[in-house]
């Protein structure tokens, strides 16, 4: 039999590695996404919730203060896995989607139920942006278009997205890096590390970006931000557990889980989030990726109460993690010297 020609990536060319195989990345002992047939079992199995066509949030848009010095840590909510993260006189953009639609096209596509919770004009100067991985509800390249005219922000991405940003947005400061890589970035270190997920902007360039969270190490305590996730029997979180010993701030997906049988390797529900924070070892918790953008079958507000569920079951009191909505701001405590999660 004549072997399999191997798939040009259009994105990177790079050494193999264990995610990379010489032309796609993968989750190490990990899953595959689903197949286009199960992709389209799953979109005619008649199983997802109808969500209103607006829930605003119970809070007003917010103008954040300028900077947030030394070791206090301010997060704003701006909507799904878009946050305002503020210490040590930085300002960092997670996955920053100020467009009214996740999508390739402005006509269609999931459109935001809420405003974000942030006017984009009334953003703070922007040092850093983390982008995570290539999904339209994560790179979003208008933003970053707007974030590169208006800021000047540095973005900070996995091997192969910079090919996507750079080719839709001339100029802008940007590096690349592999899992493990660390970042100086003024009073603060980023350390790009993995996540179980995958990549792709069309139909023809899956997995040929890398994905990814991060860690943003602060002489005020560490903060993990997960990134786009499945929960993959915890690995990565005791990973991080044991590199960075634990985390003021864990900024976790909690949404876009329903059906499980889909959804499992790539988003790890509520449950699963409230078992990633104990096992990474942060003393505070923020849920995200949810309540914006209908992704997946669950209603809107599922998330919030199965994540105030699961806390009640592990014995968490609820202000440790928060299912954190558009304009939502939270100035996180400062770490405990004990482990908070036994």
């Amino acid at each position: 039999m004549a072997a399999r020609k191997r798939t040009a990536n259009r994105y990177y060319s790079g050494p193999q590695s264990d995610h990379f195989d010489g032309a796609l990345f993968f989750n190490p002992g990990g899953k595959p996404p689903g197949r286009f047939s199960d992709l389209l079992r799953w979109q005619f199995s008649g199983g997802r919730a109808k969500w209103p066509a607006a829930v605003p949030s119970p809070h007003p848009q917010v103008k954040p203060v300028p900077r947030v010095d030394g070791g206090a840590l301010r997060l704003t909510m701006v909507g799904h896995a878009s946050l305002l993260i503020q210490t040590a006189g930085l300002n960092i953009l997670t996955d920053p989607v100020w467009s009214e639609r996740a999508s390739p096209f402005v006509f269609a596509g999931p459109r935001r139920v809420n405003a974000p919770g942030i006017a984009f004009a009334d953003l703070p100067p922007i040092d850093l942006v983390l982008v995570s991985h290539n999904h339209y509800d994560h790179l979003d390249l208008a933003t970053l278009r707007r974030l590169k005219n208006s800021h000047d922000a540095r973005v900070i991405t996995p091997l192969g997205n910079d090919a996507i940003i750079h080719r839709a947005v001339p100029g802008m400061r940007l590096s690349a890096h592999d899992w493990g890589d660390r970042i100086d970035a003024g009073a603060a270190a980023i350390h790009v590390e993995p996540a179980h997920h995958w990549s792709a902007r069309g139909g023809r360039d899956r997995r040929m970006a890398l994905w990814a969270g991060f860690v943003v190490e602060t002489a005020g305590g560490n903060i993990y931000f997960a990134g786009d996730t499945g929960f993959h029997d915890g690995i990565n979180y005791r990973l991080m557990a044991k590199k960075h010993g634990g985390f003021r701030l864990a900024i976790l997906p909690i949404g876009a889980y329903e059906p499980r049988w889909f959804m499992a390797p790539q988003h790890q529900n509520p449950e699963e989030a409230v078992l990633g924070m104990k096992l990474c070892n942060a003393a505070h918790a923020a849920g995200c990726h949810w309540g914006t953008f209908h992704l997946t079958d669950e209603p809107v507000e599922e998330p919030a109460q199965k994540l105030a569920e699961a806390l009640e079951a592990h014995g968490l009191p609820p202000e440790r993690f928060r299912a954190m909505r558009p304009g939502e701001v939270w100035d996180i405590p400062p770490i405990l010297t004990r482990n908070p999660n036994r």
